[in-house]
């Protein structure tokens, strides 16, 4: 069985973020998220890795490499721009050969992983089978209808009127089956060849459709709150740990792990939060559910639930909450303005000025 991950997006919806940096590799708790879905992937047992990739590709390269230190074989597959999930699956298919194999959003995040799926696949071995959650908002998500037995009766791309709150997960497994409907479909209103009509084709053919409906924890990584979300939720798992310093005058409370080379004076750290490797935290509050990357600094200042990442610098800043601080960036406070009034009146007018 091989995988497929796509990790092309342009990310617009967290942006400037993504003007200079890949949105699977924005970081939660000092690990970008693409690597929580490879990771998942090699402890479902599948090593053989496709990664579809777009503008950001050197970057995504970069980063991970042929895969070995993740415990997979990667291929990447270049794609000229998105079209959609279902193109992914089109232009992979010499890599796919004739193998089953589980298509995965580089940017979603499932708390549990994917192995029981997996497993679960291996042993059925539907046409395909698809993960679904219950979401409060299923007009931004494909959608599944269930038939009275709980098999899969149709599905629709964001639709206007939802027939169920049931939203498609990021990930998908299919037979060989399903390369026949991504050449039958035709591109949607976006321009886009969609999975949703694919498998919908699938299920016209009287092909074997599955789903599974998970209660736990998943995420569409795609903006800052959701982004925010599962960084809270990663560093809830925290391990504490002090590889850095911490000087006599800092408190350190809960779960706090301090990286090796990271230095912490005159501060007070409540966690869960993670200071990455050769970050200097000083005079400062640093509150729970905070990820501070490599190389950053914060100077009397204070900051929690938030994000920031590598090389960014906070000084003289109060206060910063649910905030995601890109790389390099610094951050300071705004000059102070003249305390006085510049007034042009007409005649007779009347002025009330606050003291």
């Amino acid at each position: 069985m091989k995988a497929l991950v796509l990790s092309g997006g342009a990310g617009t919806r967290l942006r400037p973020i993504t003007h200079t940096s890949a949105k699977q590799l924005v970081p939660v708790a000092n690990k970008p998220v693409l690597f929580y879905g490879l990771e998942a992937i090699a402890e479902a047992g599948i090593t053989d890795v496709g990664i579809i990739v777009g503008d950001t590709a050197p970057e995504i390269r970069e980063a991970v490499g042929d895969g070995s230190a993740l415990g997979i074989d990667v291929t990447y597959i270049p794609q000229d721009e998105p079209r959609g999930l279902a193109h992914a699956v089109l232009i992979a298919r010499d890599f796919l050969g004739d193998d089953d194999f589980v298509m995965y959003l580089g940017d979603n995040f499932i708390v549990g992983g994917i192995s029981g799926l997996v497993e679960e696949f291996r042993s059925e071995r539907p046409e395909a089978q698809i993960l679904l959650t219950k979401v409060p908002n299923p007009t931004a998500f494909g959608v599944a209808e269930l038939d009275d037995e709980g098999r899969v009766a149709s599905l629709e791309e964001k639709p206007k009127e939802p027939k169920s709150d049931l939203a498609l997960v990021g990930v998908y497994l299919f037979t060989p089956a399903v390369h026949e409907a991504v050449r039958a479909i035709e591109p949607s209103w976006r321009g886009e060849l969609e999975i949703t009509h694919a498998i919908q084709w699938l299920i016209d053919k009287q092909h074997d459709v599955r789903s599974t409906t998970i209660s736990g924890y998943w995420k569409d990584t795609g903006n800052v709150t959701d982004m925010l979300e599962v960084n809270r939720s990663v560093l809830e798992t925290l391990k504490p740990s002090t590889e850095g310093t911490v000087d006599e005058s800092s408190e350190i409370i809960g779960r706090v792990r301090i990286e090796p080379g990271a230095r912490v004076t005159s501060s007070r750290i409540v966690g869960p939060v993670i200071i990455g490797a050769d970050s200097v935290i000083s005079d400062s509050y640093v509150g729970p559910f905070t990820s501070v990357s490599e190389g950053c600094r914060i100077e009397d200042s204070e900051i929690e639930y938030s994000i920031v990442l590598r090389g960014a610098s906070i000084s003289g800043v109060r206060r910063v909450e649910a905030s995601l601080i890109g790389r390099d960036v610094e951050v300071t406070p705004a000059p102070r303005n003249p305390s006085a009034h510049r007034l042009v009146l007409g005649d007779h007018s009347k002025v009330q000025i606050s003291s």
